[in-house]
């Protein structure tokens, strides 16, 4: 696994609590040589505004993710995750701490990349 990054959707950067569409910003890390960074904060403006979805923000949303190739989050809805999907980047509800969720998903990869 080499030089991937993952959007984590959290409220605090310490865990994986924010739903897709509420969230205001994203925590990009990047895994190159086995190696884990953060690497910087974005900001976002959220998809769901009290049952609506505003399909031009989650494009836009989306646009601002496009280098990324994961996407954690506590919940995220088959719309969004099938728009992430169509540009590259894979969806999983991972919800907890942010070390140990991206733990998981490393492990998930790494699994997945056995049936290649």
């Amino acid at each position: 696994m080499d030089n991937i990054r993952i959007a984590v959707a959290s409220s605090d950067g310490v865990v994986v609590n924010e739903h897709f569409g509420r969230a205001r910003e994203f925590y990009i890390y990047q895994i190159r040589d086995e190696e884990l960074t953060l690497i910087e904060t974005r900001q976002v403006t959220p998809v769901c505004d009290v049952g609506n979805h505003d399909e031009l923000r989650l494009k836009e949303n989306l646009e601002k993710l496009a280098d990324c190739d994961y996407l954690l989050v506590s919940r995220i809805g088959e719309g969004a995750r099938s728009k992430a999907s169509d540009i590259g980047i894979e969806a999983y509800e991972i919800p907890g701490c942010i070390d140990a969720s991206i733990e998981q998903l490393i492990k998930y990869i790494k699994i997945q990349k056995l049936f290649e």
